[in-house]
């Protein structure tokens, strides 16, 4: 007798009751690990030109190779997790951004910039288990589950966004005179603490199947990221994160060269981080109201409206409020498209797919980073924000075509 036959329950419930335990969990992690990111994002700018002498053009390299680090690890990270189960993998992720920590704050005893930068490689490469935790939500998960399971895991970055920042607040003069090593110092603490609350989880490795679903044979890789929908959903994607990364990376060197200090422009990535998150407690209804593609140009659009506020002038409500509007669009934009890319794979095909997904995802990332330090350099902090709207508009335009074409395969279907 089966366990849902001997206590009652269907096959749906149970997978209900183990989805939501699991977004629980993976919530809580996140709310530690994925205060990692904003400790390497908001000072690794800062320390980069710390660490640098008259050439300040590379200062956001230090950034580039932590997204370079979550890029280079999502397919290792994918691979890890198919052969010892999720939560070994993910527990192997945490330890990895320890080690990470270890080393940037070694890097800042010795003030070698490229050691540094070789430390929040590392710690991205952490980060790449970590943002396996969206999709690993939805395994086991029923359908109409799946887009608030994303939900839940990113609500832990509300979290994450106040420890993240207060952590550099509170420890970034804990090695004093070495400046910035107590926050990175830090990292090792919060690796243990997300370590220990991924022991807990429970995913069973050969997905539970629902009564009305069946197992279906994998597909070739090339066949499925052909797919329109999967292209469409990758674009929204890469460019929701991709453009957020690129404004959020240089923002806080913008509002030093302003004249802000360095707490200002902390508490700005805060906010911001907040606003990533925060929208997380009801994007999945939303996007269970009014549909995935809905939610996603409603998240460009606010992107492009971001771009608008930080042009307008250089006052600290300009950055802010642009900061806060880019957390906002991401969220939108990426959750969207996220739950987008679940519907064009089976579960036999989850690890491959969503290991190239975030390699796709992660190497535009780490190259928008870059080029936010080289852009800042060159053209200003309005060089910056001229960029985000026309990308986020001709993503906007693609998806239209998208949906367009949905209808169309809908109608000759009926």
């Amino acid at each position: 007798m089966s366990v849902s036959q001997a206590t009652g329950t269907t096959g749906s419930d149970d997978a209900l009751v183990l989805a939501r335990r699991n977004a629980f969990i993976l919530a809580a992690a996140s709310a530690f690990l994925s205060a990692c990111a904003p400790i390497a994002i908001s000072l690794g700018g800062i320390v980069g030109d710390y660490l640098l002498d008259e050439d300040k053009s590379l200062a956001t390299a230090p950034v580039t190779g932590f997204n370079i680090g979550v890029a280079v690890g999502a397919l290792p990270a994918a691979w890890l997790m198919r052969l010892v189960g999720r939560r070994y993998g993910f527990m192997g992720g945490a330890v990895i951004s320890g080690i990470g920590g270890l080393v940037a704050a070694a890097a800042l005893f010795q003030s070698h910039f490229w050691l540094f930068a070789v430390g929040l490689a590392i710690i991205g490469v952490g980060g790449a288990f970590v943002q396996q935790f969206r999709f690993a939500a939805t395994d086991n998960a029923p359908e109409s589950f799946k887009a608030q399971a994303i939900s839940w895991v990113l609500v832990g970055g509300i979290f994450a966004a106040i420890i993240g920042p207060q952590t550099v607040i509170f420890a970034r003069d804990l090695f004093a005179p070495v400046q910035f090593a107590g926050a990175y110092a830090a990292v090792i603490g919060l690796a243990l603490i997300g370590l220990v609350i991924l022991s807990f989880l429970r995913i069973h490795e050969n997905t539970i199947l629902l009564e009305h679903e069946s197992e279906a044979p994998a597909r070739p890789l090339l066949e499925i990221i052909s797919q329109p929908r999967f292209l469409t959903a990758l674009a929204c994607g890469v460019v929701s994160f991709a453009l957020m990364s690129f404004m959020m990376t240089g923002a806080p060197l913008a509002m030093i060269g302003c004249g802000f200090s360095t707490d200002t422009a902390t508490l700005g990535i805060q906010w911001h981080v907040l606003a990533m998150f925060g929208p997380s407690f009801f994007t999945g209804k939303l996007i269970a109201r009014f549909g995935r593609e809905t939610i996603v140009a409603t998240g460009l659009v606010i992107l492009i409206g971001c771009a608008i506020i930080a042009s307008m002038g250089i006052e600290l409500w300009n950055f802010w409020l642009a900061l806060i509007l880019l957390g906002v669009g991401w969220n939108f934009g990426f959750i969207g498209a996220t739950a987008m890319v679940t519907t064009t794979y089976r579960p036999s095909e989850k690890n491959k797919v969503q290991g190239v997904h975030d390699v796709i995802l992660f190497s535009t990332v780490a190259f928008s980073s870059l080029m936010a330090g080289q852009v800042l350099n060159t053209f200003g902090w309005d060089g910056i924000n001229m960029i985000m709207w026309p990308i986020a508009l001709a993503c906007l335009l693609l998806l239209g075509l998208q949906v367009r074409a949905d209808r169309k395969n809908r109608a000759a279907v009926h």
